[in-house]
């Protein structure tokens, strides 16, 4: 089994296609896209707690960013968890 490389977004545009491709990938039937940037995403995808885990999970896998419980909330919505990351990544 291979193991992914983190993508390490370099600009916003990177990180917006890492959440898109996190959310698909706990919601497949859902357009992320389509999301609005302050709508919670458990909410407003209807996912549980373990899809919601399964969602910060592929952040990490994507990004190699560790996100810690404590921070959950910051990366909740796309506009939290895009600035989240950016911070995180160093992008501005």
């Amino acid at each position: 089994m291979s193991q992914s490389v983190p993508l390490r977004p370099s600009d916003r545009d990177g990180i917006r296609r890492v959440l898109i491709e996190s959310l698909s990938y706990v919601a497949p039937e859902a357009d992320g896209s389509s999301l609005q940037p302050t709508a919670d995403i458990r909410e407003a995808l209807d996912i549980d707690s373990m899809d919601f885990l399964r969602y910060v999970t592929k952040l990490h896998a994507l990004t190699g960013i560790d996100i810690p419980e404590r921070d959950y909330s910051s990366v909740s919505t796309l506009r939290g968890a895009e600035t989240y990351l950016a911070l995180r990544l160093g992008v501005t």
